[in-house]
């Protein structure tokens, strides 16, 4: 029966009423009848898009400059904040719907997997830019492609507004493209009524294409060279966002747009092989080769197997991954079934400690709850120290019980355990929550502080804050 707790707890986003139940019979098929198609957001929220969020973005910023312009000796830095005001609604209703999505999907491993790739893709909406466009990437790139191939998900992903403002991309410029030639005619030319302005220089970024091989692919040892990042650079430039003027202009503001005349042009050499494809092909070519490289796949499975099973991924499990990885030509589902079929997968001794996304998620799944409020999630987040979209690297957020089970940490926990039982116990028998939402795995030690408890908010508490509880 263990294994039914396990394929909802450890697998899916923790047991809402009824969820065990419905796994019990095979929890095996449960968890794979969940990886056919796309998968949506589990409310009908209407989001902004991505590229109509940009378009706001450029209008605040230019009445932000005005607004400067008229206002230059005010102190006051709400005279300041049209960039914040255009782009604060789209966080908050993006944070509002992913909260809400996770507590009540019918599909919570799909829904799992969703936030593993956004977290293994990360973009930080601490960065000016990407503030309010952080969900959208969660939401246009990796839930249409989560059950999909690989390669259509990490292109998704590297082509997506998000993923190019957050590392820059759109800045680069290849010293031989054809703005950088124009741009050094023109410096070559005597400009006597421009001798004071600074002029503008040009040369590679490689942000994306280190991230892109360090963190979403071969991994840090994957056998790449700093002469590989600086090539693979040259290969993606002219990967933009759509709009800007002059000759930046040029595709839908907003979107995906390969800028011919930023681009480094003529073959290129990346990991031993000679790539001749033309513009955009070329990076797109270098993506699908890495999406066949076993360093990416045994990347991608050790992330898998380590937030799946344990902290210290069993090597056995690893190759398994791995192994239907490189067989299925990057398949997800293939892959997401060698996980599940991993006896490591299995072990009900082997637990991980929740994440505070997880801690949250399955509370509300616990409670049956759902907020309705964005101000109640972030704020949630905000206390137990994983504010939503906001890892602060390419990194993303740590995956192991080290990085969230210190002293302080617990304690905010505790304080959070408290507040959301006094709002959801009415009504609520603990007693029947910890059967619901723990099955096997609730302890006799547990069932009985809970009927010992002066109060049903303290014993929801103590319930939420119990070492079964805290781990999946």
């Amino acid at each position: 029966m263990i294994q039914t707790e396990i394929a909802v707890l450890r697998f899916g986003l923790g047991a809402r009423p009824g969820d065990l139940a419905a796994a019990a019979g095979d929890p095996r098929t449960w968890l794979t009848a969940q990886l056919k198609g796309p998968v949506q957001l589990a409310v009908n929220t209407a989001l902004a898009p991505s590229d109509r969020i940009f378009v706001e973005l450029l209008a605040a910023r230019e009445e932000r400059q005005e607004m400067k312009r008229e206002a230059a000796t005010s102190a006051d830095p709400q005279a300041f904040n049209p960039v914040r005001d255009a782009y604060l609604p789209h966080y908050r209703a993006q944070v509002l719907a992913r909260a809400q999505s996770a507590a009540v999907t019918p599909r919570p491993f799909a829904e799992r997997l969703v936030h593993f790739w956004t977290n293994h893709f990360a973009v930080s909406a601490d960065k000016g830019a990407v503030f309010g466009v952080a969900g959208t990437l969660e939401n246009e790139a990796i839930r249409p492609h989560v059950n999909g191939r690989f390669v259509d998900l990490l292109t998704a992903v590297e082509q997506h507004p998000a993923m190019i403002g957050f590392l820059d991309n759109q800045y680069s410029v290849g010293k031989d493209s054809e703005l950088a030639r124009l741009a050094a005619r023109r410096a070559a030319r005597p400009r006597p009524d421009a001798a004071d302005k600074p002029r503008r220089e040009f040369g590679i970024n490689e942000n994306l294409a280190r991230e892109i091989l360090e963190l979403h692919t071969l991994g840090v040892n994957g056998g790449y060279s700093q002469k590989d990042v600086t090539s693979f650079a040259q290969i993606i430039t002219g990967w933009s966002i759509g709009g800007g003027k002059g000759r930046l202009a040029g595709g839908i503001p907003g979107r995906f747009y390969f800028r011919e005349n930023l681009h480094e042009p003529g073959a290129k050499s990346f990991l031993g092989k000679t790539y001749y494809e033309d513009g955009q092909r070329q990076g797109e070519a270098v993506l699908s080769d890495l999406c066949r490289n076993p360093a990416t796949a045994s990347f991608i499975a050790t992330k898998l197997v380590r937030h799946f099973i344990a902290d210290d991924p069993p090597p056995a499990a690893v190759a398994r991954v791995a192994h239907a990885f490189l067989k299925s030509g990057g398949d997800l589902p293939h892959v997401y079934a060698a996980l599940i079929d991993a006896p490591e997968a299995w072990d009900p001794n082997v637990r991980k400690f929740k994440t505070p996304e997880d801690f949250v998620f399955s509370t509300l799944r616990a409670l049956n709850a759902s907020p309705t409020q964005p101000e109640e999630v972030i704020r949630s987040f905000e206390l137990l120290g994983q504010r939503q979209y906001t890892p602060g690297s390419p990194a993303g957020w740590p995956d192991t019980a080290k990085s969230w089970d210190g002293s302080d940490a617990l304690m905010h926990r505790v304080l959070w355990a408290s507040r959301v039982a006094g709002r959801y116990e009415r009504g609520l028998d603990p007693t029947d929550v910890a059967e619901s939402s723990l099955g096997a795995y609730a302890r006799p030690d547990t069932l009985t502080a809970l009927r010992r408890a002066t109060s049903s908010k303290q014993a929801l508490a103590l319930l939420l804050m119990s070492p079964e509880f805290q781990r999946r």
